[in-house]
């Protein structure tokens, strides 16, 4: 059944050097050798994230993929520290705190890669 197989961020982007860059050095992604040129295949802990040449990259206005992490603060900085801006959204029911935003259990925090794809953070 699918609901027992792992599943895989994939996401479009238009400039696979920028991609790689961003998704290697600044977001910390392990690279997994590919046959394909236009194709970046990386570990993320126990799940992959394939990111591959598209013309329609960015074009998605919802959250692509979410990485959970165990502080989303500590994250935001680091990240922010590497050049990565947040995005700042008017969400009911979510309080901002900074970059982060808030709930009685639940913390997050959106972002966007060099083609516009929003990514997030997010933890309890």
């Amino acid at each position: 059944m699918i609901g027992e197989k792992d599943a895989i961020a994939t996401i479009a982007v238009r400039d696979i050097q920028a991609a790689r860059k961003f998704y290697t050095d600044t977001l910390g992604l392990k690279p997994v050798p590919t046959a394909e040129p236009e194709v970046l295949n990386y570990k993320s802990g126990n799940s992959s994230v394939i990111v591959y040449k598209s013309q329609y990259a960015g074009t998605n206005k919802a959250t692509a993929a979410n990485w959970h992490v165990d502080d989303v603060e500590k994250e935001a900085r680091d990240l922010k520290a590497k050049g990565v801006a947040f995005e700042h959204y008017d969400i009911p029911g979510l309080t901002q705190k900074g970059d982060v935003y808030v709930t009685k259990n639940f913390k997050t925090a959106w972002f966007k890669d060099p083609d516009g794809n929003i990514l997030a953070i997010m933890g309890g």
